[in-house]
């Protein structure tokens, strides 16, 4: 009876946006009031932990994630003020006017490097609002941007989920990463093919498709595999997408027609500096407060910091929130700065950024309420019996669906690291009973939470507020969801046969 009642907000919260359409806000309200219930009623929940779990989901859905969204959205927002976007929109035509490689460019090259960088939801929203204003259609901005963001999310914000997998389950980190590229090695090609596909599907496209896939797939493959086994859990995406973009741009100048070789670009340096002055000083402020610079960061962290405190299950449970090294924060003055200079004044960009908090007020309901439903899940218990049961049901053949324990951790969560919070003690644990590699089965963990962030109601929030399509989560979902369904299945196959 748990698990049944477990299941239900999981189940509710697919149905309501997928198949009866309703929109994100509406939908993530009706299942955080079922899952108070569920929590109270069924699992016997004390309304005091109750309200405190909500607290403590709030705060987290508040920062990092829409302050997050909010930055992401608002330095876009203030490149179409200052008109800038239609340099970068230029520039992307004279790398190639081939709409595959713009997409491959901007979905696996760009947004992985925001990935890597920042994540907390920037690979989606920037992506998806830069296609759309190339002229692609919202949804299928949205859900290419969705797809993109899976592979790259392992080793997302400078390797934050792995690093917390080897601190929940004290396995070598190294060991971890490496694991995790050999588990998503099939996937580095197939997710540029699927993203190349579903841009140009023509039958006579095909090979050029394959062949770039393959030359892309490979680059990512090699280069993290290599960062993963020597460096650790840091840089592996941050390598992997620099070396993409590389081979991205020059295949786009090398098939370019004779016409596109011959039309010089008539945009100076100068030009396109200051257009991009606004993701380089957010690159450059992301870069220097990284673990990349320990001492730097380790200062930064110490000061201007808030800590809150709440009382939850009998235990403390520390909400902290360093704001020097936070990506929003960091997001917010890379675009203030590069705001001023295109030329925008102090007053405009705050008129931008109220206007984008008026655009973003759908989102800030749906986001909040769907990461209090997972606190909620979390701590009354409702998650782990869900997995518990998964893994007594599977037996001997649990490494197949080790992999849909860690899409369901990301799916509720919307985050990769919380994933395996949840759940990387439990696979850990698993692996001992049936005489598996626990450093294997963990590391299934991430590479399963990176399928489920495809179909994660807040990663498909945040991709409809970057098109200010509010209301069409339902429908974003249910084109997303066959993918996420194939990678997880994938994955489990990889590390079933492997284990």
């Amino acid at each position: 009876m748990n698990l049944v009642l477990a299941i239900i907000p999981v189940l509710l919260l697919i149905i309501l946006m997928a198949f009866l359409k309703m929109s994100g806000d509406k939908s993530s309200v009706i299942s955080l009031v079922v899952t108070m219930l569920i929590a109270f009623f069924g699992f016997h929940f004390p309304a005091d932990d109750l309200l405190f779990s909500f607290l403590y989901g709030a705060l987290k859905a508040v920062s990092p994630i829409l302050i997050i969204i909010l930055m992401a959205i608002f330095s876009y927002n203030v490149l179409l003020k200052t008109e800038k976007m239609a340099i970068i929109k230029q520039q992307f035509s004279s790398i190639s006017t081939d709409k595959s490689i713009q997409v491959l460019l901007l979905t696996w090259g760009f947004g992985g490097l925001l990935e890597a960088m920042a994540g907390f939801g920037t690979a989606v929203a920037i992506p998806a609002a830069i296609l759309i204003s190339l002229g692609f259609k919202p949804v299928f901005s949205a859900t290419v941007s969705l797809i993109a963001n899976s592979v790259a999310t392992a080793f997302g914000a400078i390797g934050t989920p792995v690093l917390v997998l080897a601190k929940e389950t004290n396995l070598d980190v190294q060991v971890l990463s490496t694991n995790v590229v050999l588990q998503l090695s099939v996937l580095m090609f197939l997710i540029p093919f699927v993203l190349l596909f579903l841009t140009d599907p023509k039958l006579k496209s095909l090979p050029k498709n394959i062949f770039l896939s393959l030359l892309v797939g490979g680059v990512s493959l090699a280069s993290q595999y290599v960062a993963a086994r020597y460096m650790g859990a840091e840089s592996p995406a941050i390598i992997g997408s620099i070396l993409s973009i590389i081979v991205i741009v020059a295949y786009g100048k090398l098939t370019a027609s004779k016409e596109e070789k011959a039309r010089k670009s008539t945009l100076k340096r100068t030009e396109v500096l200051n257009a991009w002055s606004i993701y380089l000083f957010i690159l450059f402020l992301i870069i220097l407060t990284s673990p990349l610079f320990p001492g730097l960061r380790t200062t930064l962290e110490n000061n201007w910091v808030t800590r809150i405190s709440l009382p939850i299950n009998g235990s403390i449970m520390n909400y902290m929130v360093s704001w020097l090294t936070h990506a929003g924060v960091l997001l917010f003055v890379g675009t203030f700065a590069g705001g001023l200079i295109q030329g925008a004044r102090i007053k405009e960009l705050f008129v931008v950024l109220w206007n984008t908090v008026k655009q973003l007020k759908k989102t800030f309901i749906t986001v909040i309420c769907l990461v209090s439903l997972s606190t909620i899940m979390d701590t009354a218990g409702m998650i782990s019996v869900i997995a518990t049961a998964l893994a007594v049901a599977t037996g001997s053949l649990y490494p197949l669906f080790a992999p849909v324990i860690g899409c369901l951790g990301t799916f509720i969560t919307g985050s990769d690291t919380s994933s395996n919070i949840l759940f990387g003690k439990l696979q850990s644990g698993v692996a001992g009973h049936i005489q598996v590699s626990p450093d294997w089965l963990s590391s299934a963990n991430t590479v399963g939470a990176t399928g489920g962030k495809i179909i994660s109601p807040q990663s498909i929030a945040i991709a409809t507020s970057a098109g200010n399509q509010q209301g069409k989560e339902g429908e974003i979902l249910k084109s997303a969801l066959p993918y996420a369904l194939a990678y997880v299945l994938i994955t489990g196959v990889i590390v079933y046969i492997f284990s």
